[in-house]
Order: structure tokens, then sequence, then C-alpha cells
């Protein structure tokens, strides 16, 4: 009994012994084959797969996210609407007489899309500022909440732009009278309503339709890649940049967009609603259109 323990004890001292060396043989090996070059290029890839190029593209990105994208968001919000009070003290809206004959403009199916994109585009706009100024409000559940309604949001709008690109097309593609319109900035500096050269949306709608359908499934595509995480750092870092100055971009033209229907043009807004503009502001302000419609 007490050999048979004792060559048990041999056979598990043996087995230790044996399994050390074979474990500093590997370190040995190991070492060998990373030197100190090897290991520095091995911690540099890891870094790299962790932070990306830093020195390319990491230092520029931590500069626009800290400094410069906040206050740009800033400007937006608080320069573009002084301009417009500015404008509306200056040279007022344009009233019309919705009284008399009315012209129909925009088709059921492009009311409803419109709308769609109106509001999905509104929550977007709320949250994403919320979650650019996440910081100066707490943080938290709140930035957490909006960040998930930004997403659903993002869907709708991204359906709705889809549609209405392909519903109005035709109709925002460049012609001649969009430079005659630019030249007179579309009659908004002057108190006086005379016949402006615009057809069924003017230059300016022109720009904003393309920013808001072409720029928001840019930015759809670009908030996939932020949301999932799906690509390695320095993509993420380059759709994050892309996303934050388009998004600055379209901001400031929602801004502009909102004053022109709501406060510069009165009964605007309306046409949205009911499908029909009033022939004054047709004969006004799409000029060129009318003049074909009375053809």
């Amino acid at each position: 009994m007490k050999q048979k323990t004792l060559s048990m004890t041999m056979l598990v001292i043996v087995s230790l012994f044996l399994l050390a060396g074979t474990r500093l043989f590997a370190v040995e090996q190991l070492l060998r084959g990373f030197g100190a070059e090897t290991l520095t290029q091995t911690f540099s890839q890891i870094s790299q797969v962790i932070t990306g190029d830093w020195q390319r593209l990491g230092l520029e990105f931590t500069r626009l996210q800290g400094k410069i994208f906040w206050k740009l968001y800033l400007a937006a919000m608080t320069a573009v609407p002084v301009l417009f009070l500015l404008h509306y003290l200056v040279f007022g809206p344009k009233t019309f007489s919705h009284e008399g004959k009315k012209i129909a403009y925009y088709a059921s199916l492009v009311r409803l899309f419109h709308w769609l994109a109106a509001i999905s585009f509104t929550l977007l706009a709320v949250t994403g500022l919320m979650v650019i100024f996440g910081k100066y409000l707490g943080g938290g559940h709140l930035i957490m909440g909006a960040r998930l309604v930004h997403i659903p949001s993002a869907v709708v709008f991204t359906v709705s732009a889809a549609v209405l690109f392909l519903c109005w097309l035709k109709d925002m593609l460049p012609t001649g009278c969009d430079l005659e319109w630019f030249l007179i900035l579309g009659g908004y500096l002057s108190r006086k309503k005379k016949p402006v050269p615009a057809g069924k949306f003017n230059a300016g709608q022109k720009i904003w339709f393309w920013l808001a359908t072409i720029g928001g499934l840019v930015m759809a595509y670009s908030g996939y890649y932020l949301f999932a995480f799906n690509a390695d750092v320095n993509v993420l870092r380059g759709w994050a940049i892309v996303h934050n100055f388009l998004g600055v971009a379209i901001v400031t033209f929602f801004l502009i967009h909102l004053y022109m229907s709501v406060f510069v043009v009165k009964g605007s807004l309306k046409s949205m609603v009911t499908g029909f503009k009033a022939e004054d502001e047709v004969a006004i302000m799409h000029n060129r259109y009318y003049q074909r419609l009375e053809k």
C-alpha cells in the first residue's frame, strides 16, 4: 500500500516537472519569436483595432466633436432665427387672397408622405440636438431615450423621403428660371408683390428638396453604422463627421423652410393640408408655372 502511494506521488511530481518544463520551453520559444520590434508591432496592431489611426483621423475627430460641432449647431439655432426676425420686421410677410379661385397643387399621397417626413424629421432634429448637447442636459436616461426615438424616426423619414423623391423628381430638376429667381432672391427682399420667375417649385425649394432627400438618405446610411457600430473605428469616425456636417446643413435649411412656409408666405402651409393654393399666390410666387396652366 505504501509502495503504491509512493509510486503515485512520484508520478504526480514527475508530471508537474514535465508540465513546468513544457511551459517554460513554450514561453522561451514565444519570446524568441517576438522580439522587442515584433512585440511593438503586435501592440500597435491591437491598438489600431481598438482606437484606429489616431494621428490620421482620431485627433481631428476629437477636435470636431469637442469644439466645433456643438458650436455650429448652436449658431444654426440662434443666428438663423435672429436673421428671420430681422427679415420679418423689415420686409414683412407675403399675403394673398384665399377667397377666389383655387389651384390643385398637392396630391393626397404627396401630402400624406410630406407630413410623415415633416413630423419624423422634427423628431430627428430635436432628439439629434439632445444628443449633441447631451452633457448640458445631464445625460443619462433622457439622452438614451432621445436616441431610441431618433432611430424609428429615421426609418419613417427615410421611407417618406424616398417616396417624395420619386413623386417630385421631375419638378425639382434645375431650369433656366432658377437663376433668375436667385438674382432677385425670390422677391423676398421686397414688400411689393411682383411675379417671381419660378416653376411649380422655386429654386430655394429645390435646394431644400435635394438636401433633404439625398442628404437625408446619406444621414440614414451613416446613422446606421453609428448606431450598429458595424465598422472599424476609423470608418465610424468618418461617418460621424459626415453625419454631423450634413446635420448642421439640413437643420439650417429646415429652419429656413419652416420660416418661409409658416411666416413669410401666409396660407402656404394650409395648402399642404387641403392640397390647393390660392390663384393669387401661384400667379405671383410661381409665375412660370401659372403661365403654363393658363395656356
